[in-house]
C-alpha cells in the first residue's frame, strides 16, 4: 500500500543529555504518496495513499491546470511511554498533476476514507469515448 521508506543509518535520536527522544525538533520530511490512476467511461480517478492523515489535514487545490494534493501527518504522542525508535516519520505528503483540457474542473469531487484520498475528475463531453455504429453497406 504505502511505499517503504528507508531510515538513514546513524540517525541520532538522542538528546544532548543522552536520553532518547524522537519528539525533538527535526525538519519535516515531505513524502511523495503513491497514486493509482484509472479510467471509467465518465471519469479519471486518482486514489492517493496518505496513511495517518485525517480528512481535515488534506488540502486539494486547482490553480490553472495544476492539481495539487497536500496532507499533513502528525502522530499522537503518548505521555505513558517513551519512544526508543520510530520508523513512521512525521511529515507531509505532496503530489501535483498537470490536467489537460479534457477534465471538467468545476465538477471534481474528493472523498477521504481510511487514509486514502479518492479524486474523481469528470471527463469533458468531447473527451468521452463514443461508440460508433457500423452499418452494412
Amino acid at each position: 500500500m504505502a511505499r517503504e521508506l528507508t531510515t538513514k543509518s546513524g540517525r541520532d535520536l538522542k538528546k544532548a543529555n543522552g536520553s532518547h527522544d524522537v519528539t525533538a525538533a527535526q525538519p519535516r520530511q515531505v513524502f511523495r504518496p503513491p497514486v493509482d490512476i484509472y479510467e471509467t467511461a465518465d471519469d479519471m480517478v486518482l486514489e492517493v495513499d496518505m496513511p495517518g492523515v485525517p480528512p481535515d489535514s488534506v488540502d486539494v487545490s486547482l490553480e490553472q491546470q495544476v492539481l495539487t494534493i497536500k496532507g499533513r501527518f502528525s502522530p499522537v504522542r503518548s505521555q505513558a511511554y517513551q519512544a526508543l525508535h520510530a520508523e513512521y516519520a512525521e511529515g507531509d505528503y505532496e503530489r501535483a498533476f498537470f490536467l489537460s483540457e479534457d477534465v471538467e474542473r468545476d465538477r471534481i469531487e474528493a472523498a477521504h476514507k481510511n487514509g486514502v484520498l479518492t479524486l474523481k475528475l469528470p471527463k469533458a463531453a468531447a473527451a468521452k469515448t463514443r461508440k460508433i455504429a457500423v452499418k452494412a453497406a
